[in-house]
Formats: C-alpha cells, structure tokens, sequence
C-alpha cells in the first residue's frame, strides 16, 4: 500500500466492476505503479477484441484496474472502500515479494477475494525474490472448498520472464485469451511498428529542426517533448541503427546525426539537464562517434567522443561510486585515447588510456567476480601494453603488458567457453611475448608465443574456415619464428616461416584483393634481418 487514493476508488460504489484488483506492499509502491500505469494503457491487439473467452467478451482496454494507494489506518481489518473494491473486481493481481508476502494487508486483501470469488483468477507476479519467500501465505493456502489452487504466475525477474512476456502473461491471465496467441499479435504490432518508424526516418530529420522552432510554454510540456525527441534520436541512433548497419543503410542516418547534434549544441549547460537526458545523450554520442571513425571521419569522431566524455565526467561526478557512470566514462576515455592512438600520436594517447585503466579498476574493485568489468580492466592494460610496444619513449609502460595477460587470464577462468575471450588472451600472450622480447628476454617471449600458437590452434580446430584465426595463426608463426631465430634455432624458425607463408597464400587464394594479405606476402619473402627491423616498428 502507499500515498493517495486512486480516482478509480469510488467506482465500486457505484456498482461498477473492476477488471482487477492490484494487491501489493509498500515497498514495492514504484514497481505497482509502473505496472497499473502499462495495464490501463494496453491495448488489446484488434484482431483479438470481441473473442469470447472464460472470462467473457474481450474487450480492447483493461480498464478500470483499482491501486489501492494508501496507507491502511492501525487497524486490524480492512477498510470499506477496499473490501468494496475487492467484492466488485474480476480478478485479483498480487504483485509479489518478500515485503508483500510479510505484509499482513496484502495477505487480508488475498484471503477475502478467495473468500468472495472463490472461481475468479489469482494471479501471482512475481516482482522480486524467489517464490517460496514472495508468495503471501494466503496465496498458497486451500480455498473455502479445501481445494489448493495453483496461482497464474507471471515472473519479472530478468533472469526468467522479463518485464515484457510477465506483462503479457498478466494480460493473458486477465483476459481469458492465450499466451501465444497474445504474444504472436503483439509481436506484430510491434514489428507495424518498427516498419512505421523506419519509415519516417528521414521524415523525422527534416521534422526535428521545425521541431526545435516551436516555443515551450510550460515546463512539463517542455520536458515532454525533450524526452519525446531524445528517445527517438536514441532509437535511430541505436536499436534502429544496428538494424540498418545489417543491410548497408547507414547512409539513412546521415542527415539525423546532425539534426541530433544541432538539437543538443543549444543544450551546452550540462548539470542543468536531469541525468536520464544525460545518459542517453552519451549513448548517442558513442554511437555517432563510431560511425564517423567506421567512415574515416576521424575529426568528427574525436569531437564527438570528446563531448561524450564531458557528459560521462558530468555524471560521474554526480555520483562518483555508480558502477553504470563509472563504465560509461571509462568507455569515453577509451575511444578518445584510441582516436590519438590511430592519428600515431601514442604521448596524447597516454592520459586517456590510464584513465581508462584507473576507472576500469575501480570497477573490479567495486565487483570483482563481474566478468564484464574484469574485460575492460584487461582491455585497459592491454591499450597501455600497445602504447608501450608502439613508442620506445614508454618502456616504463611496459609492465602493463603482464597485467593485461593475468587479466584476461582471469576473465578466461569466468568465461572458459567464449571464444571471443579466448582470442584475445591469445593476443595478451603475443602482447607479453613483445614485451618481453624489447627487455632482451627471448627464451621466456618463446613461451609466451608457444602458449599463443596452441590457444590459436584450438580455435581453428573448432572453426578451421574463420579468416581471422587463420591470419592470427600466419602471424603467430611468423613472430614466433623470429623468436626461434634469435635464439640461434634457424632449422625450426625455417619452417614455421615457411608454414606461415604456405598459411598467406591460402589467404591469397581465398580473397585475392585483401591488400594486408599481399603486403604480409612480401614482408614474409624479406631477410631476417628486414623482417626483425620490421617487427620491432610494427
């Protein structure tokens, strides 16, 4: 129960009948009100409305749905008007936690339905906690006629339903009609929909400058419209945009990049927008800076990184502990350190990507069994590792080149299985063996190589056609052949150099206008001595 009395309250004195009654504790006030909010809101599917069903005719709207939001007096029984609402409502909905299955109200509220409405549906959702300790007693106890009745479950927890399908369950459960039959109309609508937004795409970016014309008269309206326009520049620039990048149309979204930078140039007071406008304002901008890097537009991509970090390091200092603000300043400063690094300017790289190690630390810190925070602490060593291996003048950076190894080895020990994840601790492996190799210690770089090639070796036995384990395999043998070589081994440095140039030319011969597979070619036919001198500038 919480704070005010619906505007629906009095409507079971006028003997009108709830479609449901929403039972729920406290605690859970924001939770039931997002929930009451989206079934009085939902629409059934057209072609859905008019069936008949157990619970009757269909009809297009689930309304009205009582919440109940006040507090109950101290008193030991209901109050009328709640006992009123529950003896005049179709169906009871209990929103389930551990708070409501210890709240004595929740558990009156369910006692008396079951007592009035022994035949109408109960349904269970489940907002938080498992079931054992989230169902009210009286969820689970025999009716008046002795019989235990299986309450409809519907589950929010990510982990099971989600909101979405436990939304459409609840809808099922109210409505008499099919889960599937639900879900398949829904899911068209909701592809009607996509098609309609697509559509205007391009629509909405000659829309959005007269859109930002038009005078606010009042600062709800305003607001309104900002979250309004925000949320579908963030849907074009993100969900829409991956869909478009999928069939090569890109190219759509152009022109509404830079309707998106003119709407938020006239917003540069950044701690006067409330934090949702922010967050998705650095989305956006992560997205844009992508695209422009993807295009070459290295310029555009670096001033929109930069302006995302500004956003990122506005937020964080807000609230300097929240992992999500910590990540999202850490991505800021990775892609504005990696711009530097691609212009071949690794001293500008240097802030930004120890910034991005200290903020992905501190996320480890924060939690250290979180294997997606373990990965960017690993990433973050290994952006240093390559500083060091790309610039002589950082040779002090170098030890970072081991701790992005054990990093990832970590991350590996979460995630055996990925092979993405195993990828890449192959290049830590290449990574360290370099570093090892500058330091003039080419009997442990040979370790560290051969524990690449077997890692590489595996990945092309489960995926022999992959041209990416095919190239890291060339490559692996052609540096670990100079490492033979420098230890004085020719016979064995050789032969990979050889296997590794059999490997090029069947590259080659796969995709004859790969320009890095010919020039790795030529580099292959090189002397030793060239090919050691092009090694260490590579």
């Amino acid at each position: 129960m919480s704070a005010q009395r619906s505007n629906t309250g009095t409507a079971a004195q006028n003997g009108r009948q709830y479609r449901a009654f929403l039972s729920y504790s406290h605690a859970d006030e924001q939770a039931a009100g997002a929930l009451h909010r989206w079934l009085e809101g939902y629409r059934i599917p057209v072609r859905l409305v008019g069936a008949v069903t157990a619970q009757g005719p269909v009809t297009r709207r689930l309304v009205p749905i009582f919440r109940d939001r006040a507090e109950l007096p101290a008193a030991s029984s209901l109050d009328v008007e709640v006992q009123s609402a529950l003896k005049a409502s179709d169906a009871l909905l209990v929103l389930c936690s551990p708070d409501a299955a210890a709240s004595r109200w929740v558990n009156a509220e369910i006692a008396l339905f079951r007592r009035l409405h022994p035949d109408r549906p109960i349904i269970a959702a489940i907002a938080r906690g498992e079931p054992e300790e989230s169902f009210p007693p009286a969820l689970v106890m025999p009716g008046p006629d002795g019989i235990t009745r299986e309450p409809i479950a519907a589950d929010f927890r990510p982990s099971k339903d989600g909101r979405h399908l436990a939304r459409l369950k609840i809808v099922a459960g109210l409505t008499g009609l099919g889960l599937d039959h639900i879900i398949q109309r829904d899911a068209q609508r909701q592809i009607r929909r996509v098609i309609g937004i697509t559509f205007l795409a391009v629509v909405l970016a000659l829309l959005m400058a007269l859109m930002l014309v038009f005078a606010i008269r009042a600062q709800r309206e305003a607001d309104a419209q900002r979250r309004q326009a925000e949320g579908l520049i963030e849907f074009m620039l993100t969900d829409l945009r991956d869909k478009l990048k999928g069939v090569g149309r890109l190219d759509v979204l152009e022109s509404v990049n830079e309707r998106a930078l003119d709407y938020y140039a006239d917003q540069s007071d950044l701690e006067s927008l409330p934090a949702d406008s922010l967050e998705r304002r650095a989305r956006i901008l992560h997205a844009m800076g992508e695209d422009d890097h993807r295009r070459g537009d290295v310029d555009g991509a670096l001033s929109k990184f930069e302006e995302a970090s500004r956003v990122t390091a506005t937020l964080l200092k807000a609230a300097p502990e929240d992992p999500t603000r910590i990540y999202g300043q850490a991505q800021s400063a990775f892609w504005v350190g990696y711009v530097k690094f691609m212009r071949k300017d690794p001293q500008a790289a240097l802030p930004d990507f120890e910034s991005y190690r200290e903020l992905a630390s501190k996320l480890v810190r924060l939690d250290p069994k979180n294997s997606k925070y373990q990965r960017e602490l690993a990433y973050a060593q290994g952006n240093l590792c390559s500083l060091a291996l790309a610039s002589n003048g950082m040779a002090s950076q170098l030890p970072e080149c081991r701790s992005a190894l054990a990093s990832m080895l970590k991350v590996q020990a979460m995630a055996p299985h990925d092979p993405d994840v195993a990828d890449a601790l192959a290049n830590r492996y290449a990574w360290y063996a370099d570093a090892l190799r500058r330091q003039g210690h080419d009997k442990q770089a040979l370790a560290q190589r051969l524990q690449q090639l077997t890692i590489i070796k595996r990945l092309l036995a489960a995926d022999p056609k992959n041209a990416t384990y095919r190239q890291a395999w060339m490559l692996a043998q052609h540096s670990t052949a100079l490492v033979y070589y420098a230890l004085g081994d020719v016979t064995k440095a050789e032969r990979m150099r050889r296997s590794a140039r059999e490997e090029v030319a069947r590259l080659i011969a796969s995709d004859p206008e790969n320009n890095d597979w010919q020039n790795w070619r030529k580099r292959l036919d090189h002397s030793w001595a060239e090919a050691e001198a092009e090694e260490g500038g590579s």
